[in-house]
């Protein structure tokens, strides 16, 4: 065969066989199926550049499969071995090049993303654009280097060509403006790279640059698709001239009918010119028939056209259509227009498909959808207004109204603000709330101050209308709900106040304040109220009050039943199902009494019953999912919670926390230790936890989902083996779990958090706070009868008792047991544990010297082992199909039991023998210590009468003295009369002048006589108490008596009265402070 082995003719290529045979094949009139036209190209050994051919025309028809088919086929061929002979592997480039271009091209009609979550529009079995993008760079670098081995490659313009548009498709715009640049720099007229780097210009916002650039496409080639009046009209319309735009539209539209671009531009530009001001009814409803019509054919054209499905799905929204709308928002975020299509980059994203996604979710009400949705667009576009509105409404539902003002306010504030009516107003309403409740306090505290104005004006009694005004303060009482519970009872007593002043009660006032008491937990106070409101609601109208009556009526039930009063909580309920045979909130209710009374046959019946008239109801079906779980029904349990997810909601909270307990439930449960089942069982835990996360970017407040996640954690689940044994980070975890749910205790009280809390105290050995936990778990929410927080008192405290080998915490542990045992006596694992606690006591106390137990203690723990040997022995030999304990162990402690047991009497003897002597020695040492005790009384009552001798002598004595000085101060005072009478008197001295001499002196003498007087009792008196001897005695009373003879000489003329007073030294002493 020559070097040519085809020729072309026209239309047609004519290719040589062997034999002299030639083959032409029409190149108008190719089969889609490239099967024939392979084994002519593989037959006659067809250079490259016929393959290429061929590829180039499928792909031009649309073909693209075929033309990759055609083009992988000829570099298989061209490696072979017969064609490596010929030398043809060098001119593989072109062939590398073309494939990239078909990936470039299958790339513009793959979805740019695979939703898991696509409601209409499912696509997860085709191929994202990322990937066709990869092959493409991939085909293109294979072309270098085969070019570079070989020496032979293809053009450098279109090298640089294929490569710009690859650069530009993956939104490389630096490169693919150098690359378009340096085709430019050697062809200027180059249609293809003068389109691409007007489409980098306009990107960067310098439209009269690439405007420049589209007029030059136009001028040069009138005929060029993609249209280059598309992207003229573009500039135009981003430089403010409106009209030249829809202008060269409309010519694009006249040249080119069957293209959708410019059909969708005029269809936008009309649907917009009818929202003006000036517009009549009838150019307004024409102008939107004739924009939708061009919309519509424009999507028809081009269904893979995310920019005509955002356009489109815009106007169904509108128009109601909720169901299209869901599919057009699916086509926006998953696909893109072709690649070579100038409004692709410019004029629409993946932002509007999920800002349309989450209209459509906000009107049917999946807020939790739809805040996912408005969260993605906006943060793609931060100033979106829409996108910015949609999520503060979302936001607002759910209460978070500082979120709302801050999405607002970063909506409205620097940098680049927008000015968007409806986001101000919304902003200052949420603001004005705030506003509102400061101005209705003000108000409220202006009114308590009394009007001192006399007269009664209108002035004057408006403050009195305005404080009867019962509206004002259940306004004042919903704009603090949710933020302050008591200003909001207060807000509510005052409106009952007005409302019972009017003589008829207001029902809803009375409702609404025994909720908060009901809520707070003050049952009396509101079942009372709800009578009361009952009453009152029965003298409204008919229309009224069958919808007040049944609320009350339920929230009476609900009363009844949290006072433990089922009885009257099932009647109320029977009664509000003989009015609303489908109420399921009572039948629910009623589901829960008879779980309660472990009638979980018929509570299942009256689920069932309420899923067939509601099956859609996420509250019953989350209940539902609460009552299999508290049946041990885990597998349905989990079937359904499942087909929520999957048929409902798949973004319930609910369910995906319930579904991720169920996962960590049932992997933590497994215990089979093979590898494949510990690989499971990782999974599992896995799988838990992903639940569990994806509940928290649901609701990030969600403390169930973090609590779960936190279990996680703690018990090192995601670790190596999956927490089937113990991994050395578990303290750590611990640690970080403890973190966890003391934040999550903060807004969740409940038991729940307590025991997790003491599972994280237990995992790090600080047995005592765990004990501290499973206790303030055990008693403040469960009422000591939650079987779970005894078993896990039960093993802290013997975990503490086996720790510090204390025979008094295990005592505590088996009392705990006992308690479970008690609530749950067919539960074998407790009495499995009962009998180990038992043994183990006996152990223990066997363990121990003689000194540290008691015969009773040791009696009381042998009988209490002998009760576990028969416990062991009943459960070795359990017939049962599965037990939650293995009977081989069960039977060797029974065997461990017996051989412990045969040396009770032995240690019982030892213990009596060594009770027997220390009883012994304690008798010995209390007799010795009365003995003496009595010893010392002995001694103590003979030194109390020695003391009372001594006494009695030394009063003896001391009676005798004064008797003796009572003598002597007789014959003193007998001796100083006897001298006085035999002493002559003296003469009368003259009287002197001067009253105080007179007066003077008679104080002087007496002064002068008390203190004689006082020195003669101080001595008498020494002389009475004094141990000396009687020898001094009469000298003393020389000198008294001598003092006293002086002191008569100079006062003999006052007369007799004077002499009274020294009747006797006694006398004188004793009266000496009465003188």
């Amino acid at each position: 065969m020559d070097d040519f082995d085809g020729t072309t003719t026209g239309r047609s290529i004519d290719i040589e066989l062997g034999g002299q045979e030639v083959i032409t094949i029409d190149l108008d009139n190719l089969d889609p199926n490239p099967e024939d036209v392979l084994d002519v190209l593989k037959d006659g050994q067809c250079k490259i550049w016929v393959w290429t051919k061929f590829a180039g025309e499928y792909w031009r028809r649309g073909y693209l499969d075929a033309a990759e088919k055609i083009a992988h086929t000829a570099i298989e061929c061209t490696n072979c071995l017969t064609f490596r002979s010929n030398g043809m592997v060098g001119y593989l480039p072109p062939m590398y090049s073309l494939l990239a271009n078909l990936q470039i091209a299958c790339a513009r009609k793959a979805p740019k993303l695979i939703l898991p979550d696509a409601r209409q529009d499912i696509l997860k079995d085709e191929r994202s654009k990322e990937e066709f993008y990869r092959e493409a760079a991939l085909h293109l670098n294979t072309a270098d280097r085969v070019a570079s081995e070989s020496g032979e490659g293809v053009s450098p313009t279109l090298a640089f060509l294929t490569r710009g548009i690859q650069q530009l498709a993956t939104r490389s715009m630096d490169d693919a403006l150098r690359s378009f640049e340096g085709v430019l720099a050697e062809k200027p007229t180059n249609v293809v790279a003068l389109l691409g780097k007007a489409r980098i210009l306009y990107a960067r916002r310098q439209y009269k640059d690439a405007l420049r650039l589209f007029q030059d496409v136009l001028r040069y080639n009138p005929q060029c698709i993609p249209d280059p009046r598309i992207g003229v009209g573009l500039c135009m319309w981003s430089l403010g001239d409106k009209v030249k735009a829809k202008a060269a539209w409309e010519r694009s539209l006249e040249v080119n009918p069957k293209e959708w671009a410019a059909q969708l531009l005029l269809g936008i530009e009309s649907v917009n010119s009818s929202r003006g001001d000036s517009v009549t009814e009838s150019e307004r409803t024409h102008a939107i028939f004739y924009g939708s019509k061009l919309i519509e054919q424009a999507f028809k054209a081009n269904q893979r056209n995310a920019a005509a499905s955002n356009a489109l799905s815009g106007l169904l929204l509108q128009m109601g259509q909720k169901v299209r709308v869901c599919v057009q928002a699916d086509d926006v975020r998953i696909k893109t227009c072709r690649a070579n299509n100038t409004i692709r980059r410019y004029f629409v994203n993946t932002d509007e498909g999920y800002l349309r996604a989450g209209r459509v979710s906000h009107a049917d009400g999946a807020i939790a959808q739809a805040t996912k949705y408005y969260t993605a667009a906006a943060e793609g576009q931060p100033k979106h207004v829409v996108a910015a509105i949609g999520m503060a409404q979302m936001q607002l539902r759910n209460d978070e109204i500082p979120a709302a003002i801050h999405t607002l306010d970063t909506l409205l504030q620097p940098p680049k603000p927008q000015r968007s009516l409806e986001a101000t107003v919304i902003s200052d309403l949420e603001q004005e709330k705030a506003r509102a409740r400061e101005l209705f306090e003000r108000v409220y505290k202006n009114l308590d101050r009394e009007d001192p104005r006399p007269n009664g004006d209108i002035s004057t009694r408006i403050p009195n209308i305005i404080t009867e005004d019962m509206d004002m303060y259940a306004e004042i009482a919903r704009l603090w709900q949710g933020e302050n519970i008591d200003r909001m009872r207060k807000a509510l007593k005052e409106a009952l106040r007005i409302s019972e002043s009017t003589g008829q009660v207001d029902p809803r006032l009375l409702n609404n304040l025994a909720a908060l008491q009901h809520l707070e937990g003050s049952y009396p106070e509101a079942r009372v109220m709800y009578e009361n409101a009952l009453t009152s609601a029965s003298t409204l109208t008919a229309d009224m009050v069958e919808g007040i009556t049944t609320s009350i009526l339920y929230n009476l039930a609900r009363v009844y039943e949290d006072q433990g009063e089922e009885t009257l909580a099932k009647d109320a309920y029977d009664k509000l199902l003989s009015r609303h045979s489908e109420y399921v909130d009572a039948k629910i209710r009623q589901a829960q009494i008879l779980a309660n009374l472990n009638r979980h046959n018929d509570a299942h019946e009256l689920l069932k019953q309420c899923l067939v008239s509601q099956p859609n109801n996420l509250n019953l079906r989350a209940f539902y999912t609460h009552f299999l779980i508290r049946a041990n029904l885990h597998r349905p349990a989990k079937e359904f919670v499942f087909a929520t997810l999957k048929d409902h909601d798949k973004h319930d909270v609910y369910s995906l926390c319930a579904a991720g307990w169920i996962q960590y439930h049932q992997a933590r449960e497994s215990r089979d230790s093979s590898p494949k089942a510990v690989e499971e069982r990782k999974r599992g835990f896995q799988r838990s936890a992903e639940f569990y996360e994806k509940a928290l970017q649901l609701d990030p407040m969600c403390a169930f989902a973090a609590q779960g996640l936190a279990i996680v954690t703690a018990e090192d689940a995601l670790g190596t083996l999956g927490g089937a044994f113990p991994s050395p980070s578990l303290l750590a975890n611990a640690r970080e779990a403890l973190d966890i749910f003391g934040k999550v205790r903060e807004s969740l009280n409940d038991g729940s958090v307590y025991m997790n809390m003491g599972h994280c105290y237990y995992a790090r050995d600080e047995f005592e706070r765990a004990i501290e936990s499973y206790e303030t778990a055990s008693m403040r929410f469960y009422n000591s009868h939650n079987v779970p927080a005894l078993l896990c008192l039960c093993r802290a405290w013997y975990a503490k008792a086996t720790k510090d080998q204390a025979f008094q915490s295990m005592n505590t542990a088996l009392r705990y047991a006992q308690m479970a045992f008690h609530i749950q006596p067919n539960d074998k694992a407790t009495m499995y544990n009962i009998a180990m606690i038992q043994q183990k006591c006996a152990e223990m106390l066997f363990a121990v010297p003689a000194a540290k137990r008691t015969l009773k203690d040791l009696q009381r723990v042998i009988e209490q082992a002998a009760h576990a040997q028969k416990l062991f022995a009943s459960l070795a030999n359990d017939k049962s199909s599965a037990v939650p304990y293995s009977r081989d162990i069960a039977d060797q402690r029974r065997k461990y039991g017996d051989n412990m047991l045969r040396k009770g009497d032995e240690h019982l003897a030892t213990q009596k023998q060594y009770e027997a002597g220390m009883q012994a020695r304690l008798e010995a040492a209390r007799k010795k210590r009365q003995e003496e005790k009595e010893r010392q009384e002995e001694l103590e009552r003979q030194r109390e009468e020695e003391r009372l001798r001594e006494a009695a002598k030394v009063a003896e004595e001391r009676r005798a003295a004064r008797e003796q000085a009572m003598e002597w101060t007789r014959e003193v005072r007998m001796e100083s009369d006897e001298e006085k009478e035999k002493k002559p008197k003296k003469p009368r001295k003259p009287k002197q002048d001067g009253a105080s001499g007179d007066e003077g002196e008679p104080k002087k003498r007496r002064r002068k006589i008390r203190r004689a007087t006082s020195e003669q009792g101080d001595e008498e008196q020494a002389a009475i108490f004094s141990d000396e001897e009687d020898v001094e005695r009469p000298a003393k009373k020389r000198t008294i008596k001598k003092r006293v003879v002086r002191d008569e000489d100079e006062d003999e003329a006052t007369g007799p009265s004077r002499k009274k007073q020294f009747k006797s030294k006694e006398m004188l002493s004793d009266t000496d402070e009465e003188m």
